[in-house]
């Protein structure tokens, strides 16, 4: 599938399973890319009978890159938030959304089933409230509401978040680096093969490696700021997953979206973190599918 125009950004996108088969809009989360997504979670949307509709996030994989939007370095961006200060964002996660919209107006999908990752989560809970009309069932895995009362990440995971490489430019640094922070998010419950994890970094490396591009994605998240207020206006159906061992969004942030979101159902995973690994993957697609099958 070529880039397409969606509403003025290029965006890649991939498809999978039967064209004819009710339409589900998967959404990364920050930095990642659409090969991030497990075969295995694929497959089982696929053999639900859904159309599955993969794009890459704009900054990330194949899309479109916003090098020339003005960014502050991520440690200016770690003082002004310890310090409490604003942190200016070259874009919004509506912003995410109005891409989003173009992909299913590019495809003339009128309503979809949406699915959303960390990042992804926010993305499509704001879509849910701006685009009720194009959105047939939610799901936010391992997200948050964006409540400022809610548990915060240990200062020594956020400031990893936004940590780079000892060598940006070589692959085996930021292979290295990128294990030792997938250990530190992982699933204790479903722990992932390192070697398989390495050759995946390695890969993501190759096809796009742009750190610039994750940070201005990590500002929008920030300015973003709570969606609690937004959450309560949503009508469609709704489900969250979350895992009781997430160490970047404690299990805390799942219920409280779930909470604040009407009739929604939450789904706690034990023994998962921030990571789809091993099981996982097909285990959430298939409650999704089971969501979108009984309540869509």
């Amino acid at each position: 599938m070529p880039i397409i125009d969606a509403n003025g950004t290029g965006i890649y996108v991939e498809c999978h399973g039967d064209p004819d088969g009710p339409p589900i809009l998967l959404v990364r989360g920050l930095g990642s890319q659409i090969i991030h997504w497990p075969d295995t979670m694929i497959g089982c949307f696929v053999d639900h009978g859904m159309r599955v509709i993969a794009p890459d996030n704009r900054d990330a994989g194949l899309s479109q890159k916003f090098d020339g939007l003005e960014t502050i370095p991520a440690d200016e961006a770690l003082r002004r938030e310890a310090e409490g200060l604003p942190v200016e964002a070259p874009y919004t996660i509506r912003d995410f959304v109005a891409d989003h919209v173009g992909v299913l107006d590019h495809f003339g999908i009128s309503r979809a089933h949406i699915f959303g990752v960390s990042m992804g989560g926010m993305i499509v809970q704001t879509m849910a409230a701006a685009c009720p009309e194009r959105v047939i069932t939610m799901t936010s895995v391992m997200s948050s509401s964006g409540n400022p009362e809610l548990p915060s990440m240990a200062p020594e995971v956020h400031r990893l978040l936004l940590d780079s490489p000892d060598d940006p430019d070589d692959r085996d640094s930021v292979i290295a680096f990128t294990l030792a922070c997938d250990r530190v998010w992982g699933s204790p419950g479903y722990p992932f093969d390192e070697s398989e994890r390495a050759d995946l970094i390695g890969r993501a490396f190759d096809r796009c490696y742009t750190p610039s591009g994750v940070l201005r994605q990590y500002f929008a998240v920030r300015q973003d700021g709570s969606r609690v207020e937004r959450l309560r206006t949503i009508r469609v159906p709704s489900l969250v997953i979350h895992g009781t061992d997430d160490a970047l969004l404690s299990i805390e942030h799942g219920r409280d979206t779930a909470a604040n979101i009407p009739g929604c159902v939450l789904i706690e995973i034990p023994g998962m973190g921030h990571d789809l690994e091993g099981e996982l993957g097909p285990m959430i697609a298939g409650f999704t599918a089971h969501h979108a099958r009984t309540r869509g």
